[in-house]
């Protein structure tokens, strides 16, 4: 049987922190595609990119934040969105990926905006799934502020029970693994650093300043957004996914798939 995609695995150093990357990846001659999972995810959201033959021929790449899945990180307590940033750039070239569509749900929406934002000659195109824009954003993130614990471990408890009984599409599914997919002592650093960028770094401003096709992409839950008119009058192409509310990627991903094709198809 053909293989579909391989496993790598990078080492190296970020800002003087070790990190072991754990990666899916697939080589091909068309424009390559980066993927950033969201905090409490990994890499196999992504994988399933080889069953859409809308992307046949696309070389991608997708790994573990550290913290998250199979990537080991020496120090935890550095993981930020910066640090994240620093370790995909890392990644892009271990694959050699010069110019390539990104795309990055949640944190790694925030990741993807940041790495956009510092390097936009390289993108191609950009799908941000409920990635931070703004404030209003930190549903998530912010319980680091609104509950705080003792431990980051008695936090996280707390927060996966929350999340278990969320009035929300493939809540349940998420926090059935999260305890698996992410380290108790990493999710306080993230969670700060997420909700530090959404009150106070200009993110609204960045993602409409990219020169490149963009794409929000959100649940139905979520179409309260305050700004999602707005971002459309800017030029961003709103993809609302039906039966759904952060995850797409578990509640509808054939929606999700095809609108991401859509986009690519729109850029070139």
């Amino acid at each position: 049987m053909r293989q579909e995609f391989t496993r790598p695995a990078f080492s190296f150093a970020v800002d003087g922190t070790a990190v072991d990357v754990s990666a899916i990846h697939r080589e091909g001659e068309m424009a390559p595609i980066l993927f950033l999972h969201g905090f409490g995810s990994t890499k196999e959201d992504y994988a399933d990119i080889v069953r859409y033959a809308e992307f046949s021929g696309h070389p991608f790449i997708a790994y573990d934040a550290p913290g998250c899945g199979e990537t080991r990180c020496a120090d935890l307590s550095a993981i930020c969105i910066p640090f994240l940033v620093d370790t995909a750039l890392a990644v892009l070239e271990r694959v050699g990926f010069d110019r390539f569509h990104l795309i990055g749900h949640s944190m790694g929406g925030l990741t993807a905006l940041m790495l956009a934002h510092r390097r936009p000659e390289r993108v191609l195109s950009f799908v941000d799934i409920e990635g931070n824009i703004a404030p209003e954003d930190c549903f998530l993130s912010r319980q680091i502020v609104e509950y705080p614990r003792d431990s980051a471990g008695q936090f996280f408890d707390d927060f996966i029970e929350r999340t278990r009984h969320a009035p929300a599409y493939a809540s349940a599914l998420y926090a059935a693994s999260l305890r698996h997919k992410v380290r108790s002592d990493a999710v306080g650093p993230i969670f700060r650093s997420m909700v530090d960028l959404s009150d106070n770094g200009d993110l609204m401003s960045k993602f409409l300043g990219l020169p490149f096709p963009r794409m929000f992409m959100y649940g139905e839950q979520n179409a309260s957004l305050s700004y999602l008119k707005h971002i459309q009058e800017q030029g961003v192409v709103l993809a609302e996914i039906s039966n759904c509310g952060h995850f797409p990627m578990y509640s509808n991903p054939v929606a999700m798939w095809k609108a991401i094709a859509m986009l690519h198809q729109r850029a070139g």
